[in-house]
């Protein structure tokens, strides 16, 4: 870089940190201050904080946004009076339910912040179990798109369709590679920097000890660092899958590669308080952050994905227990009625659901972020493979009586036994899996592989760990 474009972009940089500066309240100019002096001190001093690398992790959410905004603050104001500042490590998981409205505010705010040209920042994009440049305009990978339907057809099978299971346990259950991958990759980081709260850290480690405890895991939490926790909730994953695939289980590369700094935790929810973020000249001006409704919410698993949920709720009602899909989507709505306020839902989107447009709408987002038909979906709800098919009868009365006739053939293809092509193509299609997987699910028990209070496919209580972590385990 020639010196005078260096001092072009230092003068950006001091009319984005002014910017910034000019959006925040008494009470966050005073928060800023402190954040400065946490990580000076976490570094060691104001000598060594330019070889100094934070990560924070970014899911688009309220949270992690103001977070972000925050650190950028702060990261021009020591660039400003000293020679050097921190290094930014910004990481995004990729996943299933993210939409590109989603990814669309994260974009929007990088750019707010000028991060995409600044040398002290790296943008990243978890996807596949890759660690990418962050593009907000990068398509889905097939491959990745296809795991992951996979585990939560496997899942929503296997744990006879419910609804939190399915959409949310694959999600979290990636959350540890995630964090091995970010933190090593290119020379790792030194700390993680988090604005979640305790309670909220604690809920999701819970969610994720239950999944491998169900698997028949003795999943103990007592790491000694943040490296033990996410190898700890790796292994997790490893297990649950291993359980639930059995001899179809195929591991994944190992996400170790690369060097590991000791992992230290900065715990900034502290700082927030008495700080309104979701009206914040910060958030809601200078970042335009516009959280989206449809999309996935990672502390919220009772309300994980508003829109799906509630589709989903609509097309149990009516086709597995034989009620009213309206009456059960506004149900849900209902009971979501405040976080979606929250969330600044549309109030047509909300008076929609139920109806013929809302029903297509989400029929729609199902296909776009699982890859399932309205068919598909149901089959998953049914569950009609598992217990050597004990609900298959029940399945084909319900939904396609035409098929009954072919009740013992059906059971013939799920055996392995030979039986018509024809057959084997209609079953596939109707689930949406391969015949080795639903052959694999009809050999298999029910399971209950997310936190839950035995209601069949609607709501999770989160049961409290010891109280020994509070990590942020992914920023809302």
């Amino acid at each position: 870089m020639s010196a005078i474009h260096e001092q072009a972009m230092n003068y950006v940089y001091q009319q984005v940190q002014q910017r910034l500066i000019g959006h925040l309240s008494r009470t966050e100019r005073t928060t800023l201050q402190l954040l400065i002096q946490r990580i000076v001190v976490a570094a060691g001093g104001m000598e060594q904080v330019g070889g100094y690398k934070l990560l924070v992790a970014h899911g688009g959410g309220e949270v992690s946004s103001y977070t972000l905004a925050l650190l950028r603050a702060a990261q021009l104001s020591i660039a400003a009076r000293a020679p050097k500042t921190f290094q930014l490590r910004v990481a995004t998981l990729r996943h299933a339910g993210m939409t590109q409205a989603t990814l669309d505010t994260i974009q929007r705010g990088y750019t707010q912040l000028f991060m995409h040209d600044d040398e002290r920042v790296e943008l990243l994009m978890v996807e596949d179990q890759q660690v990418l440049p962050f593009n907000h305009q990068r398509l889905v990978s097939p491959v990745g798109r296809g795991i992951s339907q996979r585990n939560k057809l496997i899942i929503g099978h296997l744990t006879s369709g419910d609804i939190c299971a399915t959409l949310c346990n694959d999600t979290y259950l990636a959350l540890g590679d995630f964090y091995q991958r970010v933190t090593a990759w290119n020379g790792g980081v030194h700390a993680l920097v988090s604005g979640d709260c305790a309670r909220k850290q604690s809920q999701l480690i819970a969610w994720l000890k239950k999944a491998a405890q169900a698997t028949g895991a003795k999943a103990t939490v007592n790491p000694a660092s943040l490296n033990g926790l996410f190898a700890r909730m790796d292994a997790w994953s490893d297990d649950f899958y291993r359980d639930i695939y059995g001899e179809l289980y195929v591991p994944k590369a190992d996400p170790s590669l690369g060097g590991y700094h000791h992992l230290a935790y900065i715990g900034i929810v502290d700082l927030f308080e008495g700080i309104d973020r979701s009206c914040a000249p910060l958030l809601t001006e200078f970042m335009a952050y516009a959280p989206d409704p449809l999309g996935f919410h990672f502390s919220h698993p009772a309300f994980a994905s508003p829109m799906l949920m509630a589709h989903l709720r609509g097309l149990q009602a009516e086709c597995v227990l034989a009620l009213d899909y309206k009456a059960a989507v506004e149900a849900f709505v209902l009971q979501a009625q405040a976080y979606l306020h929250g969330l600044q839902a549309p109030e047509a989107l909300m008076a929609q659901a139920g109806s013929r447009d809302g029903r297509a709408l989400a029929a729609g987002y199902a296909q776009q972020a699982l890859g399932l038909d309205e068919s598909q979906l149901v089959c998953l709800l049914f569950s009609p493979f598992i217990q050597h098919g004990e609900r298959l009868e029940g399945y084909l009365r319900q939904c396609h009586p035409g098929m009954l006739v072919a009740l013992p053939e059906l059971h013939k293809v799920l055996q392995g036994k030979p039986a018509a092509e024809m057959l084997q193509q209609w079953v596939a299609d109707t689930s949406g899996m391969s015949l080795p997987l639903l052959q694999h699910l009809y050999r298999q028990r029910p399971r209950a592989v997310a936190p839950g209070n035995g209601e069949r496919g609607t709501r999770h209580e989160h049961a409290m760990p010891d109280g020994d972590l509070n990590f942020q385990l992914y920023g809302r």
